[in-house]
């Protein structure tokens, strides 16, 4: 029987991207049993957010979006148009299988290879956090919106706690290039009384 109080130890420490690659790489089979055993709640709060501000007919970039779990918290919610990106073949491999994306591409870390306002609205549910994509890419997500277009993610506990994530989106509130719109600390994996803030941005 699993134990719902362990999940992989190695997930919210500093890392490189080869061991980041590796880590997901290795966990692809068995990802979306195991969050969802321990109630993983953020793909679908995000998405319950994210429809009270973003048109559903909007192209929605879901940047990092791993075996697609918030690909499908937002099809559920009405969110139509969706392509998707991740570094590791092995869990992008898992979203193109689901059918829920019109187009999926690997990507290449640190590397924004779309244009600027190409999407209206980019989601990264657990990317930009702790163990995974550093602070910087928060600043790197807000320059390829364009005009009125919307980032909504999620910093998970360990990445709260860590402090240079909030850092990051309190400077990018402070330069006025983006209004935040919405943000709410609630159930991440809720059965390790683990907690996220979801927090929506919009491009000024």
């Amino acid at each position: 029987m699993t134990d719902k109080n362990v999940l992989r130890p190695q997930l919210w420490k500093p890392r490189t991207v080869e061991e980041t690659i590796s880590v997901y790489a290795d966990w692809a089979d068995t990802y979306d049993k195991e969050v969802t055993e321990r109630g993983y709640k953020t793909p679908a709060r995000l998405a319950d957010v994210l429809a009270k501000f973003a048109d559903k007919q909007s192209l929605v970039l879901d940047f990092g979006c791993g075996t697609g779990i918030s690909g499908a918290a937002l099809k559920t919610l009405g969110f139509e148009h969706l392509h998707g990106t991740d570094i590791t073949a092995e869990m992008l491999d898992k979203a193109t299988a689901s059918g829920l994306y019109e187009k999926t591409w690997l990507s290449t870390a640190g590397d924004m290879d779309f244009e600027q306002g190409s999407y209206e609205v980019i989601v990264a549910v657990g990317v930009v956090s702790l163990g995974a994509a550093p602070p910087e890419t928060l600043s790197a997500l807000i320059d390829k919106l364009g005009i009125g277009g919307y980032l909504a993610f999620s910093y998970n506990g360990p990445t709260l706690e860590d402090g240079s994530y909030v850092k990051a989106l309190d400077d990018e509130i402070a330069s006025g290039r983006v209004e935040c719109l919405f943000r709410k600390n609630g159930p991440h994996l809720e059965d390790v009384g683990m907690n996220s803030d979801i927090i929506v941005l919009r491009r000024k």
